[in-house]
């Protein structure tokens, strides 16, 4: 859980903007805890990006909105709208412009083409829009704390990918989510799982972390990131 000034520092706004954006209907304002400190979670982290990435494009605030959640279609043709709104003042917002440009999808609006290009590759994978999404919203957390280490394990995890064994493992543990935890296939998966790691070790997970706090609440915090049969698996393995 962050404060305001932990989120405005992660995020790269001011504390008044968070603000701005509470009176505007953008970001939902918590509730107090028992110090009087609002506190705040990996969702509410991930739609100030989301709303800092569309205000930086220029989209209007009276427009952020609609678009948060919107699908490629929808946005593609907002943006274009935008776009055409703006090309009186092309030479102050050039750069803007060539941003909007570039835009293709949602998930290519808040990710590195690379992440893009992954979460591309899952969903030809046939895996599960849900795990997908949960994915696209870690890689925004850390993208923007640590992107230097964001392009190692990218990397990484693609290059993952090309082994069928973890290939095969990443598709179980998808459909798991939806298991019942007394499912008796959890066995057999956290097993493959634990045999797997104990042969595979990972370039990356030996190099410090730029931002811990945030690597732990995009592991530990985001909504949908667990499920029953998802903590027993867990439990399996490790245990």
């Amino acid at each position: 859980m962050l404060t305001i000034g932990q989120l405005a520092d992660y995020a790269g706004v001011t504390i008044k903007a968070i603000r701005h954006y509470h009176e505007r209907g953008l970001l939902t304002e918590p509730d107090r805890d028992s110090s009087g400190y609002r506190r705040y979670t990996a969702e509410d982290a991930i739609t100030l990006v989301k709303i800092r990435t569309l205000a930086h494009a220029g989209v209007p605030l009276a427009r952020i909105r609609d678009l948060l959640d919107a699908d490629p279609e929808t946005l593609t043709s907002a943006i274009a709208e935008i776009d055409q709104d703006l090309e009186d003042r092309i030479a102050r917002l050039g750069r803007t412009r060539d941003q909007l440009a570039q835009l293709r999808g949602g998930d290519r609006l808040f990710v590195s083409p690379e992440v893009a290009d992954y979460l591309d590759d899952l969903r030809d994978l046939g895996v599960s829009e849900r795990q997908v999404h949960l994915e696209r919203d870690g890689w925004i957390l850390l993208q923007t704390a640590s992107p230097e280490d964001t392009s190692l394990w990218i990397a990484e995890k693609r290059e993952l990918m090309t082994d069928p064994e973890f290939r095969a493992l990443y598709l179980d543990h998808d459909a798991a989510y939806d298991w019942s935890p007394d499912d008796p296939r959890l066995l057999g998966l956290a097993d493959r799982t634990r045999n797997w790691f104990t042969n595979h070790h990972s370039r990356s997970e030996t190099r410090p972390v730029q931002n811990p706090a945030i690597a732990r609440l995009a592991a530990q915090s985001q909504p949908g990131a667990s499920s029953p049969a998802w903590d027993r698996l867990a439990q399996l393995v490790t245990g």
